[in-house]
Protein backbone atom coordinates (compact mmCIF):
# COMPACT_ATOMS: atom_id res chain seq x y z
CA UNK A 1 0.00 0.00 0.00
CA UNK A 2 0.87 3.41 -0.59
CA UNK A 3 -0.01 6.95 0.47
CA UNK A 4 -0.04 8.06 -3.02
CA UNK A 5 -3.83 8.72 -4.10
CA UNK A 6 -5.79 7.42 -6.57
CA UNK A 7 -5.20 9.44 -9.59
CA UNK A 8 -7.42 9.98 -12.90
CA UNK A 9 -6.16 11.00 -16.23
CA UNK A 10 -8.33 12.98 -18.73
CA UNK A 11 -6.93 13.27 -22.51
CA UNK A 12 -8.79 15.58 -23.96
CA UNK A 13 -8.24 17.37 -27.21
CA UNK A 14 -9.84 21.43 -26.49
CA UNK A 15 -10.44 23.71 -23.81
CA UNK A 16 -14.57 22.89 -22.94
CA UNK A 17 -14.13 18.90 -23.91
CA UNK A 18 -13.15 18.09 -20.43
CA UNK A 19 -16.96 18.90 -18.84
CA UNK A 20 -18.75 17.97 -22.00
CA UNK A 21 -17.78 14.31 -22.10
CA UNK A 22 -16.06 13.76 -18.51
CA UNK A 23 -17.32 17.12 -15.91
CA UNK A 24 -19.01 14.43 -13.96
CA UNK A 25 -16.41 12.01 -13.28
CA UNK A 26 -13.68 15.00 -12.95
CA UNK A 27 -15.65 16.54 -10.29
CA UNK A 28 -17.31 13.33 -8.42
CA UNK A 29 -13.87 11.77 -8.05
CA UNK A 30 -11.89 14.95 -6.85
CA UNK A 31 -14.90 15.28 -4.33
CA UNK A 32 -13.96 11.28 -3.44
CA UNK A 33 -10.29 12.51 -2.85
CA UNK A 34 -8.96 11.41 -6.02
CA UNK A 35 -6.34 13.25 -8.02
CA UNK A 36 -7.81 14.27 -11.34
CA UNK A 37 -5.25 15.38 -13.66
CA UNK A 38 -6.54 17.01 -16.81
CA UNK A 39 -4.36 17.27 -19.92
CA UNK A 40 -5.72 19.23 -22.75
CA UNK A 41 -4.09 19.14 -26.11
CA UNK A 42 -4.56 21.94 -28.12
CA UNK A 43 -4.99 25.47 -27.68
CA UNK A 44 -8.35 25.43 -29.17
CA UNK A 45 -7.67 28.44 -31.41
CA UNK A 46 -10.07 27.23 -33.88
CA UNK A 47 -13.06 27.80 -32.03
CA UNK A 48 -15.21 30.85 -32.43
CA UNK A 49 -14.01 34.47 -31.70
CA UNK A 50 -15.37 36.98 -30.12
CA UNK A 51 -19.26 37.81 -31.61
CA UNK A 52 -19.37 34.31 -32.78
CA UNK A 53 -16.83 35.44 -35.39
CA UNK A 54 -15.74 31.82 -36.84
CA UNK A 55 -12.52 30.72 -37.73
CA UNK A 56 -11.48 32.14 -41.26
CA UNK A 57 -13.67 34.54 -41.36
CA UNK A 58 -12.32 38.05 -41.22
CA UNK A 59 -11.24 39.63 -38.02
CA UNK A 60 -11.02 36.17 -36.36
CA UNK A 61 -7.62 35.71 -34.74
CA UNK A 62 -6.32 32.44 -33.47
CA UNK A 63 -4.01 33.69 -30.70
CA UNK A 64 -6.61 35.81 -29.45
CA UNK A 65 -9.01 33.11 -29.59
CA UNK A 66 -6.45 30.49 -27.67
CA UNK A 67 -5.55 33.59 -24.82
CA UNK A 68 -9.47 33.69 -24.03
CA UNK A 69 -10.16 30.02 -24.48
CA UNK A 70 -7.09 29.29 -21.94
CA UNK A 71 -8.84 31.21 -19.08
CA UNK A 72 -11.90 29.70 -19.92
CA UNK A 73 -10.82 26.33 -19.07
CA UNK A 74 -8.54 27.82 -16.05
CA UNK A 75 -12.16 28.55 -14.70
CA UNK A 76 -13.47 25.62 -15.89
CA UNK A 77 -11.14 23.68 -13.98
CA UNK A 78 -12.01 25.29 -10.46
CA UNK A 79 -15.75 24.35 -10.85
CA UNK A 80 -14.47 21.23 -11.57
CA UNK A 81 -12.22 21.03 -8.86
CA UNK A 82 -9.30 19.59 -10.69
CA UNK A 83 -6.29 19.32 -9.69
CA UNK A 84 -3.64 19.64 -11.98
CA UNK A 85 -4.05 20.71 -15.58
CA UNK A 86 -1.08 20.22 -18.21
CA UNK A 87 -1.19 21.78 -21.69
CA UNK A 88 0.52 20.29 -24.73
CA UNK A 89 -0.24 23.63 -26.55
CA UNK A 90 -0.80 21.80 -30.21
CA UNK A 91 -2.15 24.27 -32.64
CA UNK A 92 -5.89 22.76 -32.60
CA UNK A 93 -6.44 21.54 -36.24
CA UNK A 94 -10.18 22.37 -36.95
CA UNK A 95 -12.94 19.95 -37.74
CA UNK A 96 -12.70 17.61 -40.49
CA UNK A 97 -11.81 18.61 -43.53
CA UNK A 98 -10.94 22.36 -43.33
CA UNK A 99 -7.77 23.76 -44.25
CA UNK A 100 -6.43 24.31 -40.41
CA UNK A 101 -5.98 20.59 -40.60
CA UNK A 102 -2.82 20.78 -42.69
CA UNK A 103 -1.56 23.33 -41.16
CA UNK A 104 2.21 22.74 -39.90
CA UNK A 105 2.11 22.41 -35.89
CA UNK A 106 -1.12 21.48 -35.88
CA UNK A 107 -1.94 18.45 -33.50
CA UNK A 108 -3.16 16.62 -36.59
CA UNK A 109 0.74 17.25 -38.18
CA UNK A 110 1.78 16.06 -35.26
CA UNK A 111 4.07 13.12 -35.41
CA UNK A 112 2.00 10.41 -33.04
CA UNK A 113 5.77 9.35 -31.46
CA UNK A 114 6.72 13.10 -30.93
CA UNK A 115 2.87 14.13 -28.72
CA UNK A 116 3.32 10.36 -27.18
CA UNK A 117 6.38 11.04 -26.03
CA UNK A 118 4.97 14.31 -23.94
CA UNK A 119 2.40 12.55 -22.77
CA UNK A 120 4.17 9.61 -21.39
CA UNK A 121 6.29 11.97 -19.49
CA UNK A 122 3.38 13.38 -17.81
CA UNK A 123 2.17 9.66 -17.00
CA UNK A 124 5.27 8.54 -15.80
CA UNK A 125 5.04 11.65 -13.25
CA UNK A 126 1.47 11.05 -12.03
CA UNK A 127 1.14 7.79 -12.83
CA UNK A 128 -2.56 7.39 -13.04
CA UNK A 129 -4.46 4.47 -12.10
CA UNK A 130 -7.01 5.39 -14.39
CA UNK A 131 -6.83 7.28 -18.06
CA UNK A 132 -9.97 8.14 -20.40
CA UNK A 133 -9.25 9.68 -23.42
CA UNK A 134 -11.46 8.96 -27.05
CA UNK A 135 -12.19 5.93 -29.26
CA UNK A 136 -10.00 5.47 -32.03
CA UNK A 137 -12.80 7.75 -34.37
CA UNK A 138 -12.53 10.23 -32.11
CA UNK A 139 -16.40 10.12 -30.90
CA UNK A 140 -17.17 11.76 -33.87
CA UNK A 141 -14.47 11.70 -36.46
CA UNK A 142 -13.11 15.03 -35.27
CA UNK A 143 -8.89 14.97 -36.01
CA UNK A 144 -7.92 16.56 -32.81
CA UNK A 145 -10.22 13.92 -30.91
CA UNK A 146 -8.95 11.01 -33.13
CA UNK A 147 -5.30 12.06 -32.76
CA UNK A 148 -5.86 12.43 -29.05
CA UNK A 149 -6.60 8.40 -28.78
CA UNK A 150 -3.07 7.76 -31.01
CA UNK A 151 -1.34 9.52 -28.61
CA UNK A 152 -2.73 8.06 -25.63
CA UNK A 153 -2.49 4.51 -26.66
CA UNK A 154 1.02 5.33 -27.81
CA UNK A 155 2.04 6.66 -24.45
CA UNK A 156 0.83 3.78 -22.71
CA UNK A 157 2.96 1.85 -24.37
CA UNK A 158 6.27 3.56 -23.83
CA UNK A 159 5.58 3.47 -19.71
CA UNK A 160 5.42 0.84 -17.59
CA UNK A 161 2.17 1.61 -16.17
CA UNK A 162 -1.23 -0.43 -16.32
CA UNK A 163 -3.21 1.96 -15.56
CA UNK A 164 -7.43 0.71 -16.33
CA UNK A 165 -8.30 2.62 -19.47
CA UNK A 166 -11.08 4.42 -20.96
CA UNK A 167 -12.90 5.66 -23.86
CA UNK A 168 -15.67 7.83 -23.95
CA UNK A 169 -19.01 7.32 -25.09
CA UNK A 170 -22.62 7.36 -25.48
CA UNK A 171 -25.15 4.76 -25.66
CA UNK A 172 -27.26 4.55 -28.93
CA UNK A 173 -30.78 4.73 -27.18
CA UNK A 174 -29.69 8.51 -25.89
CA UNK A 175 -28.66 9.14 -29.25
CA UNK A 176 -31.60 8.30 -31.18
CA UNK A 177 -32.98 10.62 -28.87
CA UNK A 178 -30.83 13.67 -29.70
CA UNK A 179 -32.80 15.13 -32.55
CA UNK A 180 -35.77 15.08 -30.65
CA UNK A 181 -34.80 16.60 -28.00
CA UNK A 182 -32.81 19.44 -29.62
CA UNK A 183 -35.75 20.76 -31.69
CA UNK A 184 -37.38 20.94 -28.27
CA UNK A 185 -35.14 23.72 -27.28
CA UNK A 186 -34.85 25.07 -30.54
CA UNK A 187 -37.35 25.44 -31.99
CA UNK A 188 -36.04 27.09 -35.13
CA UNK A 189 -33.91 24.31 -35.87
CA UNK A 190 -34.80 22.86 -39.63
CA UNK A 191 -35.64 18.90 -40.17
CA UNK A 192 -32.34 17.54 -40.04
CA UNK A 193 -30.64 15.73 -43.07
CA UNK A 194 -31.72 12.55 -43.16
CA UNK A 195 -27.86 11.63 -44.02
CA UNK A 196 -26.81 13.53 -40.49
CA UNK A 197 -29.46 11.77 -38.88
CA UNK A 198 -28.36 8.30 -40.38
CA UNK A 199 -24.91 9.10 -39.35
CA UNK A 200 -26.06 10.35 -35.85
CA UNK A 201 -27.64 6.95 -35.33
CA UNK A 202 -24.06 5.38 -35.65
CA UNK A 203 -22.12 7.77 -32.71
CA UNK A 204 -22.02 5.66 -29.52
CA UNK A 205 -22.39 2.25 -28.94
CA UNK A 206 -25.15 -0.26 -28.67
CA UNK A 207 -26.35 0.06 -24.53
CA UNK A 208 -24.94 -3.95 -24.05
CA UNK A 209 -21.06 -2.55 -25.36
CA UNK A 210 -21.14 -0.39 -22.89
CA UNK A 211 -18.79 -2.13 -20.01
CA UNK A 212 -18.84 0.96 -17.52
CA UNK A 213 -22.13 3.38 -16.70
CA UNK A 214 -20.88 6.13 -13.86
CA UNK A 215 -23.75 8.21 -12.03
CA UNK A 216 -22.54 11.85 -11.25
CA UNK A 217 -25.80 12.93 -11.21
CA UNK A 218 -25.03 14.82 -7.97
CA UNK A 219 -22.42 16.87 -10.11
CA UNK A 220 -24.48 17.55 -12.88
CA UNK A 221 -24.72 21.28 -11.22
CA UNK A 222 -20.99 21.57 -11.83
CA UNK A 223 -20.78 20.06 -15.29
CA UNK A 224 -23.53 22.82 -16.31
CA UNK A 225 -21.49 25.55 -14.54
CA UNK A 226 -17.97 24.28 -16.38
CA UNK A 227 -19.72 24.11 -19.48
CA UNK A 228 -21.06 27.52 -19.08
CA UNK A 229 -17.59 28.76 -17.89
CA UNK A 230 -16.49 28.37 -22.15
CA UNK A 231 -18.87 31.40 -22.48
CA UNK A 232 -17.17 32.25 -26.20
CA UNK A 233 -18.03 28.86 -27.60
CA UNK A 234 -21.67 28.64 -25.86
CA UNK A 235 -23.74 29.33 -29.76
CA UNK A 236 -21.89 25.48 -30.22
CA UNK A 237 -22.84 23.97 -26.90
CA UNK A 238 -26.30 22.52 -27.33
CA UNK A 239 -26.64 21.32 -24.03
CA UNK A 240 -26.63 24.50 -21.73
CA UNK A 241 -29.84 25.73 -23.88
CA UNK A 242 -31.73 22.91 -21.58
CA UNK A 243 -31.05 24.13 -17.89
CA UNK A 244 -29.62 23.22 -15.05
CA UNK A 245 -32.80 20.57 -14.29
CA UNK A 246 -32.92 18.90 -17.87
CA UNK A 247 -29.09 18.85 -18.20
CA UNK A 248 -28.80 16.95 -15.59
CA UNK A 249 -31.20 14.24 -16.45
CA UNK A 250 -29.75 13.84 -19.66
CA UNK A 251 -26.20 14.11 -18.65
CA UNK A 252 -25.92 13.08 -15.45
CA UNK A 253 -24.73 9.44 -16.53
CA UNK A 254 -21.51 9.03 -17.62
CA UNK A 255 -20.90 5.88 -19.98
CA UNK A 256 -17.28 4.57 -20.76
CA UNK A 257 -15.53 1.18 -22.61
CA UNK A 258 -12.90 -0.35 -20.75
CA UNK A 259 -10.31 -1.01 -22.99
CA UNK A 260 -7.28 -2.41 -20.47
CA UNK A 261 -7.59 -3.84 -16.80
CA UNK A 262 -5.67 -5.60 -14.93
CA UNK A 263 -7.62 -5.58 -12.12
CA UNK A 264 -10.37 -8.18 -13.13
CA UNK A 265 -13.04 -6.06 -12.09
CA UNK A 266 -16.47 -7.55 -12.94
CA UNK A 267 -18.27 -6.07 -15.74
CA UNK A 268 -20.67 -4.28 -16.44
CA UNK A 269 -18.70 -1.95 -13.60
CA UNK A 270 -20.68 2.01 -12.31
CA UNK A 271 -16.62 3.31 -11.32
CA UNK A 272 -13.82 3.61 -12.76
CA UNK A 273 -11.96 2.78 -10.03
CA UNK A 274 -13.47 -0.56 -9.69
CA UNK A 275 -10.84 -3.09 -8.27
CA UNK A 276 -8.39 -0.33 -7.31
CA UNK A 277 -9.99 0.44 -3.92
Amino acid sequence: MTDRPLTLMAVHAHPDDEATGTGGILARYAAEGVRTVLVTCTDGGCGDGPGGVKPGDPGHDPAAVASMRRQELEASRDVLKISDLEMLDYADSGMAGWPSNDAPGSFWQTPVEQGAARLAELMRHYRPDVVVTYDENGFYGHPDHIQANRITMAALEMTALTPKVYWTTMPRSLMQRFWETMREFQEDMPEPDPAETAAMAEIGLPDDEITTWVDATAFSGQKFDALAAHASQGENIFFLKMGKEKFGEWMGTETFVRVKDATGAALPENDLFAGLR
